[in-house]
Order: C-alpha cells, then structure tokens, then sequence
C-alpha cells in the first residue's frame, strides 16, 4: 500500500470527524478510504448507465434474436456484480 498526503480545510476536518463519531468508523483513514472507494463505485455505475443509454432505442433498429439475448446477458450480469458489491 503507498501513502498518499492529503490536506483540507478545517471546516471540512470538523465534518469528517464529526461523521466518523456517528457512523462509528475508527480512524480518518478508514473514512477517507471508504469515501474513495464510493466514489469509485459511483464513477463505475455511472459508465454502466452510459453505456446502457447507448442501447437505448435499440429496439428501433432490427436486430436478431441473439443479438439481443447477448446483449440482455452481459448488462444483467454487469447489473449482478454491482448489486453483489453493493450488498455485501
């Protein structure tokens, strides 16, 4: 693991502290990594819902019947794997 230098404002120091006493998180680190890690996941999902809008409407265009099964297949289970990650 490498370390990573962080500065912030002391407003936002009292905030982070303060979230850290009420969801019980043990340390900063801990917080700031989990806040990392959220976003990632955030950042993630929103690429899935971008590539999802590119199928939007594809329904207009012909397409077979494989195609389509194919394509439901890799989103559902792209859709799976963030609902496993979510709820773990």
């Amino acid at each position: 693991m490498q370390v990573v230098t962080v500065k912030f404002q002391e407003n936002v120091l009292k905030k982070i502290d303060k979230s850290i006493a009420i969801n019980n998180f043990n340390s900063r680190t801990e917080f700031i990594r989990e806040a990392v890690r959220d976003k990632l996941h955030e950042l993630s999902r929103d690429d899935l819902m971008k590539e999802f809008m590119t199928y939007y409407g594809k329904a207009k265009k012909k397409t077979t019947y494989e195609e389509d099964r194919k394509l439901r297949g890799k989103l559902s289970k792209e859709f799976l794997v963030e609902l496993k990650e979510r709820f773990k």
